[in-house]
């Protein structure tokens, strides 16, 4: 198919009974040919595969056809409501998922849209797309002409594409996240673990967002992550996040995905030093290797007197999953001079409940894991401490009316 020879193919010829269908995440989740699709009289029996994210990504395929099932490695809130019986959570951490993708694909739903030199490229979600593009037996697409794609993401090859639906819809924002003191206490702490020259991955939410923000009289700070958010933006402006300390990818910001509003995109558009690449690349163990001074750091739902981290399970409810977190906690131990910290709010439910806990519900990362655990309440530095300092110095963090009841369970050696 030519670059500029679009159409839609309305018998779906290619679509049998039981396929698999991998669907693009995040912004890259092709809405508008996901609502032709629906409306179309597709076959029985299709499954369907997404990493979604919450806020951005809404659809329960389940929902389409009582014969439909879906697989995802990740929990989001509108998934609640499946059926479990055709509803298959994944245990996966991103990396293993790309190579899960890899050969289990029939079909591909993707997005592409044009650059500002008008060539065709992938995105602003890449993490995923290489592996399903390479099992994918056919693949549709929407070309949406609502934005431009960043100049960062990879080049579409018109002719792999089965079928084109133009459309001009726009992205869901990502809405910013609101900051509070809280917020900007555990910011101020885990900027204070920053040091020039390290190469920095954060995660989505207001933690995150505060410890961008705190980076600013930073220097020479590097991106290498499964995100870009404001936050990265505003501080690759501000000339913060040079990368020049960058043995790989020098002077170049690599991420999955761009994540935020239409200020964030208009500016990838113009940026091509914001480097888009696959799971594959941004959370591969044998890349981050090659970056000193690796910092990981990611959020948790509880943390244990051991240091496990529960990032995905809140009383018997799983409500995320493993998510990029393990692959760049455990990449940032092979950096040298890496860290992996996790960065939370001391409790949860408005002050009721304790984030750190004598044992987590649901062990995401291994108490080996974890380097550095940051409260509003400071900063515990776990690694190489034996479990009862390593309890202490946790009970040191948390919330003071909690202190006492944590000092009471014991660690045995």
């Amino acid at each position: 198919m030519a670059a500029g020879d679009f159409t839609w193919i309305m018998d779906l010829s290619c679509l049998q009974p039981g396929q698999r269908l991998f669907v693009g995440g995040a912004a890259n989740e092709p809405t508008g040919l996901l609502a032709a699709l629906r409306e179309a009289a597709l076959p029985e029996g299709l499954h369907f595969i997404q990493f979604p994210i919450p806020g951005v990504n809404q659809i329960d395929f389940t929902a389409w056809h009582p014969s439909y099932r879906m697989t995802t490695p990740f929990m989001a809130p509108h998934l609640r409501q499946a059926d479990p019986a055709r509803l298959h959570f994944l245990p996966a951490q991103m990396r293993a998922f790309h190579e899960y993708l890899r050969c289990r694909v029939d079909v591909a739903l993707v997005q592409v849209a044009r650059g500002r030199d008008g060539r065709l490229r992938h995105g602003p979600n890449v993490d995923f797309t290489g592996a399903a593009l390479e099992s994918a037996k056919f693949v549709l697409a929407e070309c949406n002409e609502a934005f431009s794609a960043p100049a960062g993401c990879p080049l579409a090859d018109a002719g792999r594409l089965d079928a084109v639906l133009t459309t001009a819809r726009p992205l869901v924002e990502m809405p910013a996240a609101r900051i509070d003191a809280t917020a900007k206490a555990i910011g101020k702490l885990t900027a204070g673990l920053i040091q020039d020259g390290d190469c920095i991955q954060t995660g989505i939410g207001a933690v995150p967002s505060a410890i961008l923000c705190a980076l600013a009289d930073k220097n020479d700070l590097g991106l290498h992550g499964g995100l870009i958010d404001d936050g990265g933006m505003n501080l690759i402006r501000g000339g913060v996040l040079t990368g020049a300390n960058k043995p790989i990818d020098r002077g170049r910001h690599v991420a999955g995905m761009a994540l935020g509003g239409k200020a964030l995109l208009d500016w990838l558009a113009d940026a091509p030093q914001v480097v888009f690449k696959g799971a594959d690349y941004t959370h591969e163990v044998a890349v981050i290797r090659q970056l000193p001074g690796f910092v990981s750091i990611n959020s948790a739902v509880q943390v244990d007197l051991t240091g496990q981290v529960n990032g995905e399970a809140v009383g018997g409810r799983r409500i995320s999953g493993t998510g990029g977190s393990v692959d760049f906690m455990r990449a940032a131990k092979s950096s040298r001079n890496g860290r992996s910290i996790i960065a939370m709010t001391a409790t949860a439910r408005h002050g009721t409940a304790s984030r750190i806990v004598p044992k987590v519900e649901v062990v995401t990362a291994l108490c080996t894991d974890v380097d550095i655990v940051v409260t509003e309440y400071g900063a515990a530095h776990l690694r190489d401490l034996p479990l009862g300092a390593r309890a202490e110095a946790l009970t040191a963090i948390a919330a003071p009316k909690f202190r006492d009841e944590l000092r009471d369970r014991t660690i045995a050696p």
